[in-house]
């Protein structure tokens, strides 16, 4: 039976590029994927295009290249990556030009458009999944709409021996599943057979989480060598049950319980997970030691795919003012909650157009507010955040400075006073009809 060897080398924009390394030289590798945008992530990347019209590709697009293009020519396995964020084209250019330097050549380069939606907007009549208002409320704001493309979109590439695929806004398990499409000849409309490959593809597209990362807690469950974690890889079966792994030697685990939780990560409804693909069924997903650091998945299924994409809208929201002030020794916390109420007192005397205000003091109820109730242990150190959001740079700015103002003006003792203004995109999700979106493929050959 057929099997291929799938990767997944980053699992969001900062990810760490040694551990992809390491996958992409010992992990016998077909393929290696790079998942790289977050919603946000790619809304901050048209702002940069907006900015140069040469930018707008992911985060650590040159420095990932670098060190992968030698060895995607070195040991065979093609890349397929979403870095193109908000601008493929730019990064299909850039990756040219790293294989030239790097003499990773031949090279057969594709970048996948089409999922920038934005201009399509006006036409378009639906409701904000969020607010439940409708999209022309926020046309005016929007700085970017994209589309999340499938394997549809990617395959094309794959059917013309592209060796580095680049692509804008795709979900993520398409990424994955488009090689398993390509390498079994599975139809489009195989949904038992999408359904399984998306299983898989799921626990892959968040990299180390599903090989220790985002699992340890010491003492309860404990993972080995969580610095040099590796990053996982699947080995597909042609009839879309597979085994997830990692390199022997790396840190990390990979085991039943590891992969339990990556199933259920951003899951609803776990009998009904949309893709462009399929309308994925992980409820009956069985999962199996078959040796260490290797785990057996069956049981994955899926039902035909939802006649709608989901797109992502970066909106502006306004500027966001925080501000950090910190207190330590007798009477600590004390002292920061009447930082907060001469605070309060403060915007309120300066009459402060705010949206929103919020004070928190660290390590008592910052994460979890109230709901955890007071601990009775009294800390001998506190940090107190305040927060706002305001559609007026200038009250943001003021905000925060009347937290630098504590020195003189508030309780004894403070320190460590910090303070920013930034700008918010928001990110809102819709759906949109499929046959508003306008694959294209363009290709660059490197000699």
């Amino acid at each position: 039976m057929q099997t291929i060897r799938i990767g997944c080398g980053a699992g969001y924009a900062g990810d760490r590029i040694d551990s992809a390394v390491d996958l992409a030289r010992y992990g016998k590798l077909h393929y290696l994927v790079l998942e790289c945008l977050a919603e946000r992530t790619i809304a901050l990347a048209h702002l940069n295009r907006k900015r140069d019209a040469g930018l707008g590709y992911g985060q650590f697009l040159e420095e990932r290249m670098t060190a992968l293009l030698p060895l995607c020519k070195e040991k065979g396995f093609k890349i397929i990556t979403n870095l193109g964020a908000a601008n493929p084209l730019a990064a299909l250019e850039k990756t040219v030009e790293i294989a030239e330097k790097t003499g990773a050549t031949p090279l057969r380069v594709a970048a996948v458009l089409g999922s920038d939606v934005l201009e399509k907007l006006p036409g378009i009549d639906c409701r904000i999944w969020e607010t439940g208002a409708s999209l022309s409320d926020l046309q005016h704001k929007a700085i970017s709409a994209d589309a999340y493309l499938g394997v549809e979109e990617i395959l094309p590439a794959l059917q013309a021996g592209a060796d580095v695929i680049i692509t804008g806004r795709v979900a993520d398990p398409s990424l994955f599943l488009a090689p398993m499409v390509y390498e079994f000849s599975w139809p489009l409309d195989d949904w038992l057979h999408l359904g399984k490959g998306t299983v898989l593809a799921h626990l892959l597209e968040c990299a180390s989480q599903v090989s220790g990362g985002y699992f340890a807690d010491p003492g309860l469950k404990d993972v080995p060598d969580l610095a040099n974690v590796g990053f996982p890889l699947a080995e597909v079966e042609e009839t879309g049950d597979g085994i997830i792994t990692k390199v022997d030697g790396t840190g990390g685990i990979v085991s039943t319980l590891t992969c339990k939780e990556q199933l259920l990560y951003e899951i609803y409804d776990p009998s009904c997970y949309l893709t462009p693909d399929v309308t994925a069924d992980f409820s009956k997903v069985i999962f199996k030691e078959a040796a260490k650091n290797r785990v057996k998945v069956t049981g994955g299924s899926g039902s035909e795919r939802p006649p709608t994409l989901k797109a992502t809208i970066g909106v502006y929201d306004g500027y966001l003012g925080e501000a950090m002030v910190s207190y330590a020794g007798h009477n600590a916390v004390e002292r920061a909650k009447l930082a907060r109420q001469i605070l309060e007192a403060r915007y309120a005397r300066l009459c402060l157009d705010l949206k929103e205000s919020k004070f928190e003091l660290a390590g008592i109820n910052a994460l979890h507010g109230h709901i955890g109730g007071q601990s009775r242990l009294v800390p001998y150190e506190v940090i107190l955040r305040a927060a706002v959001k305001s559609e007026k740079i200038a009250d943001a700015q003021k905000a925060v400075q009347e937290v630098e103002n504590l020195w003189l003006n508030g309780p004894g003792g403070p320190g460590g006073i910090r303070k920013a203004v930034n700008l918010v995109l928001a990110a809102y999700s819709t759906t949109i009809p499929r046959n508003e979106i306008e694959p294209q493929i363009i290709f660059r050959e490197v000699i």
